[in-house]
């Protein structure tokens, strides 16, 4: 018997389907494919929810001193003359402050970064400013599993997908399915 399905795909193409359709499921929430896809991406999944939920709380909160640029009214960096090396030049000012920054300990960085290696990075694009790339923005989906998905399913023992049945698809007869995050 074996250990996953090959969905008729060399192996390269076999891993890029499953992180693409993992990455769109965890960032809409929902996704409709065939169902042996739908079986394949729920394994993952059920994975990485559980793994963030165990991980959830597991940082700290720690207090770093950081330089940060002084700006006027209008946002603009404020700059002041200075003498160096016996020219005149115009030099940024920078003041210190103190930031709350969240560290992550040991095992909750490891999750991370096996999340990491399963997603995609996602690219956020306005429907407005549709083919500028001045207006898109990445979008952190790591810190949205840990953030929302550990939060919401904190109470749940397993069981955060949902695979619901549409029918079979017109071109091929495959049976199509819905997949949620319940």
């Amino acid at each position: 018997m074996a250990m996953y399905r090959k969905l008729g795909r060399t192996s390269s193409q076999r891993k890029a389907l499953m992180r693409n359709q993992i990455t769109a499921l965890l960032y809409h929430g929902h996704i409709i494919t065939t169902e042996a896809r739908a079986k394949e991406i729920r394994k993952k999944v059920e994975k990485i929810i559980a793994l963030a939920v165990r991980e959830k709380d597991n940082f700290e909160e720690v207090t770093v001193q950081a330089k940060v640029a002084k700006k006027d009214d209008q946002g603009k960096r404020i700059k002041e003359v200075k003498e160096i090396d016996g020219k005149q030049k115009k030099v940024t000012v920078y003041e210190e402050v103190a930031k709350t920054i969240k560290k992550d300990k040991p095992s909750k960085l490891h999750a991370r970064r096996y999340i990491l290696s399963v997603l995609y990075d996602v690219t956020e694009v306005p429907t407005k400013a549709a083919g500028r790339k001045a207006a898109t923005k990445k979008v952190d989906l790591v810190n949205k599993i840990f953030d929302e998905y550990g939060a919401k399913y904190a109470s749940r023992n397993g069981g955060y997908t949902r695979i619901v049945k549409i029918g079979q698809r017109k071109g091929d007869g495959a049976m199509e399915v819905l997949i949620e995050l319940v």
